[in-house]
């Protein structure tokens, strides 16, 4: 995806969930870091459930600015039980 600096709007990372998965009740983070390194505690913002996506608003006027650049962004899906799921989801570049 390609976004410029200027524009607020929702970045949407898609969740393909195992069939009969629900997985809009979970609690969901993402992290958009320019690092090759997972997202420290402190790179993760709260996202919302958009449907089959987790949304995050982004850009100006938002907790997570970004500067021209390519970044990696990451999900965070927390199920009950003892698993804490963490992905890659894919290359954000700010022009």
């Amino acid at each position: 995806m390609v976004i410029p600096a200027s524009s607020t709007e929702y970045l949407h990372v898609p969740v393909a969930a195992p069939q009969g998965v629900d997985v809009t009740g979970m609690p969901v983070r993402v992290a958009i870091v320019a690092h090759r390194a997972t997202p420290a505690d402190t790179e993760w913002r709260t996202a919302a459930w958009d449907e089959t996506s987790a949304r995050l608003l982004i850009g100006p006027g938002t907790d997570t600015v970004l500067a021209a650049g390519d970044y990696k962004v990451w999900i965070n899906i927390d199920p009950p039980g003892a698993e804490s799921i963490v992905r890659k989801a894919g290359v954000l570049s700010v022009v």
